[in-house]
């Protein structure tokens, strides 16, 4: 939700790195950084999904390839865990530069064990998330373990990952079995939240120990229950990212961040945009309020929000329960709560004088529950108040839409 804008900037070598910087449709409360997992790319679907997530809960993230990985410069084989730090360090200061961020660092597997480390060079940063990492960066050595030997006999060896073949030297172990991120973690001094997998089979459970009693206070543990390495099944991914969100919350948010509502009793514009996810998504920002709205899978939309129509047909059972509970207040009648159900149809009208004959009309079909100690007079009286919602009577007499176009402001 909102945009997503592809970027580039210097790596630690000065060779370009490539990137995806996603922004809410409203200013951000606050801006992330993401770092991928080893020989992974900013576009897998983890990334992907928590960065959508962090996106809707109102955080702007950086993502990006790390040095000779996905669309960026750069020979991998030259690269090692020291380089990625370093990497990170320069996406810090190109969001620092641009945006003033970040406040937040997000890594996951050897990225979180990368942003632990890096995070002791970025003052600017509030707290810090990891997803599946190692409490040593030299854990990564278990998933070429059988290539160590070349590796260090020979100086090199090409090395399968995830269906790809990259080029590993022997500086690459020696780097990694000389990072020490538990002492990063103890001196970390910023709120860390560690997210693991309990099942998961690339870094176990054990490594989360590791950071969360090495770290101090304060300190969060999230366990991803049932959730792979790569958090691969559908929504452990975006549970993770609203998560995220939700932990960081009271230590990056910036007051006043969101886009200010209107004064009490106002009429607030309603602003729709794509957000480049999918086909038909777009955000639906009211005020500070966000929603998504989609079209589902069977017609080719996501199915990520409510259908344009779903969106009229709860207005229509919003406006009749607040229309029932300010007449039952006035009346100091004992309404407990009232309960909407709208169903959407189209028919041929047996009633509508004003209609087309032999076209079909869209019905809705509104069914109304009421609670509370009411007699039979009082819920007689609110039901035909029911007729007396505003947006009743709009869809009941009619509406018109003007439409102007825009001009793009030129750059």
């Amino acid at each position: 939700m909102g945009e997503s804008n592809r970027i580039e900037f210097s790596g630690h070598d000065g060779g370009k790195l490539a990137a995806r910087l996603d922004v809410p449709v409203f200013k951000p409360h606050a801006w992330a950084l993401f770092a991928h997992c080893f020989s992974c790319s900013k576009d897998i679907y983890a990334a992907r999904e928590i960065t959508a997530a962090l996106v809707e809960q109102g955080i702007g993230v950086l993502r990006f390839d790390f040095t000779g990985l996905g669309n960026s410069e750069g020979d991998f084989s030259n690269t090692n865990f020291s380089t990625n730090v370093q990497d990170l360090v320069a996406a810090a200061s190109w969001l620092a530069e641009t945006h003033g961020g970040p406040q937040l660092l997000i890594g996951h597997s050897l990225g979180g064990a990368a942003v632990i480390v890096a995070a002791g060079e970025m003052p600017q940063v509030k707290a810090v998330a990891t997803i599946g990492a190692p409490s040593d960066a030299a854990h990564v050595i278990h998933a070429i373990r059988t290539h160590v030997e070349t590796i260090e006999t020979e100086g090199e060896a090409e090395v399968e990952l995830a269906g790809r073949t990259f080029l590993l030297k022997r500086q690459f172990l020696e780097d990694v079995r000389g990072s020490n991120v538990s002492r990063a973690a103890e001196n970390l001094r910023r709120p860390l939240l560690v997210m693991h997998a309990p099942l998961d089979e690339t870094v176990g459970i054990e490594n989360a120990t590791g950071l969360f009693v090495a770290a101090r206070h304060p300190k969060s543990f999230i366990s991803l229950d049932q959730a792979d390495h790569l958090l691969t099944s559908p929504g452990d991914a975006k549970r993770a990212g609203r998560m995220i969100a939700a932990w960081a919350e009271p230590y990056v948010f910036e007051e006043g961040a969101a886009m200010p509502a209107q004064e009490s009793g106002g009429t607030r514009d309603v602003l729709v945009r794509e957000t480049g996810r999918g086909k038909y998504e777009n955000a639906i920002v009211i005020g500070d309020f966000v929603g998504i709205a989609d079209e589902p899978i069977d017609v080719g939309g996501g199915g990520r929000g409510a259908d344009p129509y779903e969106y009229l047909a709860a207005g229509l059972g919003a406006c009749t329960s607040m229309t029932l509970r300010m007449y039952a207040d006035r009346k100091g009648w004992p309404l407990e709560r009232v309960s909407v159900s709208i169903t959407r149809i189209k028919d041929y009208p047996d009633d509508c004088v004003h209609c087309e004959e032999g076209r079909k009309i869209d019905t809705f079909n509104r069914a109304i529950t009421i609670e509370g100690a009411l007699d039979a007079d009082q819920r007689a009286r609110l039901m035909d108040i029911a007729d007396k919602c505003p947006v009743h009577e709009t869809l009941e007499a009619g509406a018109q839409v003007r439409t102007v176009e825009i001009p793009m402001k030129s750059t």
